[in-house]
């Protein structure tokens, strides 16, 4: 197969272990600068073009595309489909688990644990949206937000409201959200690869810190997951239509809640956490996918 690999960046850890895996299975790798194609877009033969050349001949896109371009980047994406490419991750399930709001409510539709979430835009409302994510403490995040950035841990209901109104005064969308004393501090990531979670690690924050992000100095490791976090893990990788997705878990008293859908996981942390040789595992997904052309969000919102 031919494979193009969206990323800005070929000296990623997780960039260069999909080429390597690749490269051991025999096929012919790319890395594409995500920014860097353009496009013909034609109803009768739409293309992509990067570098001066057309880029034919591709069977899969592996897309990693980093948030601050999620919107460029899901176009290219998008194009490749209309091309008739298989694409591990499709552009409408990116766009689905990169807006925080949009990802929780169809969590909340198809019945998945998550915390308490509020969201609101006028500041005669914080109080009430305050009560609404069960009071103080309570974590403020940018809508926006990755890796940990954008999100605050507010101990008081004055320091809440402090916050709000701040982030209400940039005009920044933000939710408020339960916060979930009994995690102290940790998370676990679970990844999930079609249908199945492939592995897991626990994340730990570091002392003094609340998120337990391994960019903001979180240490992880293997965790054994129970059958509920397998079965909820790969039930929001479904509900955003990702193929391949880490799955951000909290263990609450109430079973396991989904705090986030990440489309484009990092490597590093989870395959020398678990041991786990989880960039084979995305080559050989693509393998068996690539030729049915199934696809689970085509068309749909």
């Amino acid at each position: 197969m031919n494979i193009a690999i969206l990323s800005r960046l070929p000296h990623l850890y997780s960039t260069r272990r999909l080429v390597e895996a690749a490269q051991q299975r025999g096929h012919s790798v790319k890395v594409v600068d995500t920014l860097r194609c353009y496009m013909n877009i034609t109803s009768k033969n739409p293309e992509v073009h990067y570098g001066g050349k057309k880029l034919d001949h591709i069977d899969a896109v592996i897309p990693r595309i980093g948030a601050s371009i999620t919107f460029y980047g899901t176009a290219v994406v998008r194009q490749f489909e209309m091309m008739g490419v298989f694409t591990l991750n499709e552009s409408v399930a990116i766009s689905r688990s990169r807006d925080k709001l949009r990802s929780l409510q169809l969590l909340a539709r198809k019945g998945i644990g998550m915390p308490i979430t509020g969201f609101s835009r006028s500041p005669d409302d914080v109080r009430d949206l305050i009560k609404i994510a069960s009071g103080a403490p309570l974590v403020i995040k940018l809508i926006e937000g990755t890796q940990g950035i954008g999100v605050v841990l507010a101990e008081t209901t004055k320091a809440a409201e402090s916050v709000i109104e701040a982030f209400m005064g940039l005009k920044a969308n933000i939710m408020v959200q339960e916060y979930i004393k009994e995690a102290s501090g940790e998370d676990i990531r679970c990844f999930v690869i079609g249908d199945r979670v492939v592995a897991a690690m626990k994340r730990k924050a570091k002392e003094g810190e609340f998120r337990s992000n391994l960019h903001r100095g979180g240490s992880a490791e293997l965790i054994k997951i129970t059958a509920e976090e397998r079965k909820t893990a790969v039930k929001a990788a479904n509900a955003m239509g990702l193929n391949v997705a880490g799955v951000d878990i909290l263990r609450s008293s109430r079973g396991p809640l989904v705090v986030e859908v990440n489309s484009s996981p990092g490597l590093e942390g989870i395959e020398k956490a678990t041991g786990e040789d989880i960039a084979s595992m995305i080559i050989e997904f693509i393998e068996k996918n690539q030729h049915s052309m199934k696809t689970k969000t085509k068309g749909k919102g």
